[in-house]
């Protein structure tokens, strides 16, 4: 399946979990994935990625069904999209959450509908489960794979229409300088 084969290439990086799901359809992970990759060492190790979409929700097959996480900033969505947008399936979903974005927007990428939402602060998952009106016991009893599915289940369903549709390019512009105050641990 397409995560094993990010996972052999090196692209998911600090990897809470990587499992099939119960119907065994696809597999769910999360952490972070990789956008631009570490350099290697003197010795030929791989050094820390140099951008990633953190905290990252993925379900996938063959394709990428549901994409969620975090950008630190907008400059890092055509990297993002120029790595993954192949692997996108006509179905995707996706929540991307960026701390340089102005205000809440939708973009449609070659068809792959992309809802983006300004975030300083936050877990993406949490902001998602938000988002989607979804509770703690929406997910009770589940396990990490079936989260994730029934996570997708409502994100597919979900038409932001108080967000506006704007192009790839204008939703670039939308930026200012907020920065991620705190990450990880201190």
């Amino acid at each position: 399946m397409l995560l094993n084969t990010y996972k052999d290439a090196g692209l998911l990086f600090y990897i809470n979990f990587l499992e099939e799901t119960p119907d065994k359809s696809a597999l769910a992970y999360r952490g972070d994935l990789v956008i631009v990759p570490g350099e290697n060492d003197d010795k030929g190790h791989p050094k820390p990625p140099k951008d990633v979409l953190r905290e990252a929700a993925v379900l996938a097959s063959d394709k990428i069904h549901m994409l969620i996480g975090g950008l630190d900033k907008m400059a890092s969505l055509p990297p993002l999209l120029e790595k993954y947008q192949a692997d996108f399936a006509a179905d995707m979903a996706a929540a991307l959450f960026v701390v340089n974005l102005t205000k809440p927007v939708q973009v449609d990428v070659e068809g792959s509908l992309i809802t983006l939402i300004p975030l300083v602060q936050g877990v993406p998952w949490n902001e998602a489960m938000e988002e989607l009106a979804l509770e703690k016991s929406d997910f009770k009893g589940q396990k990490p794979g079936e989260k994730l599915q029934t996570m997708y289940a409502e994100l597919k369903g979900y038409k932001p229409k108080k967000y506006p549709l704007v192009t790839l390019d204008e939703a670039l512009g939308m930026t200012n300088n907020a920065v991620r105050e705190i990450h990880g641990a201190v």
